[in-house]
């Protein structure tokens, strides 16, 4: 019998993240889907950004607390905040980066996003299962590129709703 070759991701790393005083960040956006035929997603408004807790370093790729904004390998940081987890709420990120980059920019940004989610969603609509009855909860994984550029980083299906810090309550 053949050996079949190893299941693999490939994914491109974005060299120019938007930093916020010099931390890389992602923010994490929920989606409801309950249904598939046809399309239904709700989006929930109050997602968080993630950030690191040491500045980012492009030439410092080893240092994966300067650019994995998970929260499993934050907590392993000497900076981490146990209080705020290193998050901030979705709408105060959008109100920073309105205050830096203005109305329009942001809203296209965001509306971006949204497509993001929306193809993202459509793209496996035929090997989804649709059940009237059933729902799925996801949670897209967004970095946003020095040009507000959004980039899937990843979908975390049924996504961990575990609390770490009073802002996540």
């Amino acid at each position: 019998m053949k050996e079949q070759p190893e299941p693999y991701v490939v994914q491109r790393y974005i060299m120019e993240p938007l930093l916020i005083g010099g931390k890389k960040f992602d923010m994490r956006i929920y989606a409801l889907c309950t249904s598939y035929a046809p399309l239904t997603i709700y989006l929930n408004r109050s997602g968080f950004g993630r950030f690191t807790h040491v500045r980012y370093d492009a030439s410092d790729i080893n240092n994966m607390e300067g650019h994995l904004t998970n929260v499993a390998i934050q907590k392993r940081s000497d900076n981490y905040d146990e209080e705020r987890g290193g998050k901030w709420l979705l709408d105060k990120l959008r109100l920073y980066l309105t205050s830096k980059y203005g109305h329009e920019r942001v809203d296209e940004c965001f509306y971006n996003v949204q497509q993001i989610i929306i193809k993202t969603l459509s793209s496996v609509v035929k090997v989804m299962m649709n059940d009237k009855r059933c729902f799925e909860l996801y949670g897209f994984d967004v970095l946003l590129d020095s040009n507000l550029r959004p980039w899937l980083l990843e979908v975390n299906g049924s996504p961990s709703m575990t609390a770490n810090t009073p802002i996540d309550q």
